[in-house]
């Protein structure tokens, strides 16, 4: 099953409760939120007080899209228990920016959330081999993180593909997010590769009509 997860780095903030409304009601499955501390990525973007003010908007009940919070923050284990209580239902944290990794991810279980773990396009998936079975889903960024609107990594298909089959081949429940450059042409070749939440920006909130940019980037 193929998940969507606009991402509101290109959403309007001053109207972010109206933009987030628009896709949720347009099918997305997951609400894609980038937390930047202006450290582990040049810019600042937003915090528990913005999540918890949307948490209270769209309160959990079936059918209502998980909100997926993605931390490129240093010092991840800092931000758990606060992101958590705002109101995450997913929550990621970069494999460059901490050190006790699995720690993270049991301290991100034990605060509710699932857990998963994000990696750069320069970084290797034999990092994660022994933290694999213990996390509910990987991202793969498929552009340098810090910025919306950049150009897909084509060679970050093989990892992909790759990723895909260590977790089929292992029986591991684990969801393969893809993060960067998203749209209704490498959408295809990201599902192809084996990835099955996709996250998009300018794609769908720069589109006129949402709903079809999510239809079309679902496949």
């Amino acid at each position: 099953m193929i998940k969507i997860a606009p991402s509101i780095l290109s959403a309007d903030f001053a109207q972010l409760g109206i933009d987030v409304r628009k896709v949720a009601e347009a099918g997305a499955d997951y609400i894609h939120i980038d937390v930047m501390d202006g450290t582990f990525v040049p810019q600042i973007s937003l915090g528990q007080p913005v999540l918890k003010s949307l948490r209270q908007a769209f309160p959990r009940a079936e059918g209502t899209p998980l909100f997926d919070v993605h931390l490129m923050v240093e010092h991840p284990e800092t931000q758990i228990e606060s992101i958590a209580a705002a109101g995450a239902d997913i929550i990621t944290f970069h494999y460059e920016a901490a050190r006790h990794h699995h720690r993270i991810i049991q301290q991100i279980k034990a605060s509710g959330c699932k857990a998963g773990i994000v990696l750069n396009p320069g970084t290797s998936l034999a990092c994660i081999e022994e933290i694999l079975p213990y996390v509910d889903m990987v991202l793969l960024m498929t552009v340098n993180p810090g910025f919306g609107g950049q150009k897909f990594i084509e060679g970050m298909l093989e990892k992909i593909h790759l990723l895909h089959h260590t977790i089929e081949d292992m029986e591991f429940d684990c969801e393969i997010e893809v993060d960067g450059g998203i749209n209704a042409e490498t959408s295809k070749l990201v599902r192809q590769a084996g990835a099955n939440v996709l996250v998009a920006g300018s794609a769908i909130y720069g589109a006129e009509d949402v709903a079809k940019a999510i239809k079309d980037i679902r496949g």
